[in-house]
């Protein structure tokens, strides 16, 4: 729960800086995404599912870096 708890503080900050960026709708959407995304592993944590949502969240923030990282490039 602690992990999935910094992860959603740290997504919120990410967040508030693409927004201070101008950034795309798109982009501001996929850092929600990801915040929404540390809710629910902080939802399995407490399901007793801890390590099925590690591997949610890391694959989930691997998926939105590299999604983010794709958009900026086109």
């Amino acid at each position: 729960m602690g992990i999935g708890a910094v992860a959603m503080a740290a997504m919120a900050v990410v967040l508030v800086m693409q927004l201070g960026d101008g950034s795309s709708l798109l982009s501001v959407g996929l850092y929600g995404a990801a915040f929404v995304l540390s809710g629910a592993v902080i939802e399995m944590s407490r399901r007793g599912r801890t390590r099925l949502g590690m591997a949610v969240l890391v694959a989930g923030f691997v998926v939105v870096l590299a999604a983010d990282w794709w958009l900026r490039g086109i």
